[in-house]
């Protein structure tokens, strides 16, 4: 990889006439998509493939808790008609945390993943099994405020946002609509539960082709932000496209960092014109090369938020 290349093509605007919908919700196979993609990153990416293959198990572990593994709450039938009636995150996590049985899907996790886990990894699964259930809330609200907890309980983190996703993606699948696109301040933050998104993605099928969306970093709902438009600030006219390129000159991943010179903050683009089966939280682990080239420039702070990667501020 050659360093940073600067590359407007990502940010071209679709062609044609489309009415691609504004607000997708997400759908059974989210976590055994992600698990093939990450499979496929560890050969890609030898300088990470000890990491990918771990997080490969876990989003494999999500999948199986999420279609065998029996919710210790369902919410009660038209629970949020009113929030979309009225255009509010019908899963706002400031709302739900305490109520969503998330902790039954950790243990139910913890139980799926711990065949397929290392030494080093295998005394966390023992202490979140240990841990009082109001300290793990504690750690949940680390998560959902994008928070790195301390020395103590930071390699937890991943293991207990991962069981929050799978609680959150049984929701958002069970929502009788999708949201509206949120508008304003709230344009950047997803309509279903609040969070911030890890990164956007280029779309690639048919009826969305060539269309921008946030990815949730929480619930994997995705909702489509203009192109050439800044998810921080909403500014389009100082953006760059920086990418990691390989010794022949073009991108090692289908990734790169819309870089804004105007609130210098960057999120990651995922192309699925150059790879069909490129995936945000997967994408987004496997180019931790760029985030560390970026925050070496000094220039721009990352604004995407991937759970499944907590380092200390």
């Amino acid at each position: 990889m050659n360093g940073a290349a600067v590359n407007h093509a990502y940010g071209s605007a679709p062609s044609g006439i489309m009415e691609a919908p504004h607000v997708t919700l997400p759908d059974a196979k989210v976590f055994s998509k992600r698990a093939t993609r990450l499979r496929e990153l560890v050969v890609q990416v030898p300088s990470l493939d000890e990491f990918l293959a771990f997080m490969a198990r876990l989003v494999q572990a999500q999948h199986q808790v999420l279609n065998d593994h029996e919710p210790a709450w369902r919410p009660a039938a038209g629970a949020f008609d009113q929030a979309l009636k009225h255009g509010m995150p019908p899963l706002g996590f400031q709302a739900l945390r305490r109520d969503v049985g998330w902790q039954h899907d950790l243990l139910a996790l913890l139980d799926a993943v711990e065949l397929h886990v290392g030494t080093r990894q295998r005394p966390l699964l023992g202490t979140l099994r240990e841990m009082p259930p109001e300290q793990r809330d504690a750690l949940a609200d680390d998560v959902f405020e994008m928070r790195p907890g301390n020395e103590a309980t930071r390699a937890l983190l991943p293991l207990v946002a991962a069981a929050l996703q799978v609680s959150w993606v049984r929701m958002a699948m069970g929502l009788p609509d999708a949201p509206t696109r949120p508008t304003g301040e709230a344009k950047t933050l997803c309509p279903c539960c609040g969070a911030a998104p890890v990164a956007s993605v280029v779309h690639n099928e048919r009826h969305r082709s060539g269309v921008r969306y946030l990815h949730c970093a929480i619930c994997a709902t995705e909702w489509h932000l203009e192109r050439i438009t800044c998810s921080a600030c909403d500014t389009g006219g100082k953006l760059l496209y920086l990418s990691l390129d390989d010794d022949q000159g073009k991108p090692f991943l289908p990734v790169q960092a819309e870089a804004c010179g105007e609130c210098h903050s960057y999120l990651k683009l995922m192309q699925r014109e150059l790879h069909g089966r490129a995936e945000p939280i997967a994408d987004d682990l496997a180019s931790l090369a760029l985030d560390l080239l970026l925050a070496e420039q000094g220039e721009y702070v990352r604004s995407g938020y991937n759970p499944l990667l907590i380092t200390a501020d």
